[in-house]
């Protein structure tokens, strides 16, 4: 903890570089990705203070929109793209997820009963995967599809859609390697950026 207490008290020492950022904001992305530590969007897209809209949730989860019921998700693409404006969203998966992971063995989480209901209650089944293999691509590929169409069943995302300023992408980072590969329509697959 030390060292990033270290970084804080310096980096309040440059307050010009970050003036402008009292402005306020217009990223162009709403970037949704997994809690994982080793997963830091602004390190993978070089993104700056104010680039990104960022959801992170465990597993990079977006429950169904669900009217009557506002979850902190919803809440968080609703701004974005009501009152933002972002042009792209990105779902985000990576290798070596936790969350996936889980799902794919079966693993008993009774113990984390929280984390356990919200699998359950967010997650489609898991497609067939190697349980041996850590990365679980397959599994963590097709789980960042399921979101992208969780996704478009939110009225914002619905509206923006059918007027062409909205564009969904379905990324899979390799936390391994740095590698970033993202969904195209035309081969059904995830290739390199």
């Amino acid at each position: 903890m030390q060292p990033l207490i270290d970084n804080a008290r310096t980096f309040g020492q440059r307050p010009e570089e970050f003036a402008r950022l009292a402005e306020g904001q217009s990223p162009d992305v709403l970037f949704i990705t997994c809690s994982d530590s080793r997963v830091v969007p602004a390190l993978i897209t070089g993104a700056r203070p104010g680039e990104l809209f960022e959801l992170r949730t465990a597993g990079n989860i977006v429950p169904p929109y669900t009217p009557g019921r506002p979850t902190s998700e919803a809440a968080t693409v609703e701004y974005a793209v009501g009152v933002l404006g972002v042009t792209d969203i990105v779902v985000c998966g990576h290798s070596h997820c936790g969350a996936i992971g889980a799902l794919v063995r079966g693993d008993d989480l009774d113990a984390v009963p929280a984390v356990r209901d919200w699998l359950a209650h967010a997650a489609d089944e898991p497609v067939p995967s190697d349980a041996a293999d850590p990365a679980c691509a397959e599994a963590v590929q097709h789980h960042v599809l399921a979101q992208l169409l969780r996704l478009r069943s939110y009225p914002c995302v619905e509206r923006r859609l059918a007027s062409g300023r909205l564009r969904l992408r379905g990324w899979y980072y390799e936390v391994h390697t740095g590698a970033v590969r993202e969904h195209r329509a035309d081969t059904d697959a995830f290739e390199a950026l």
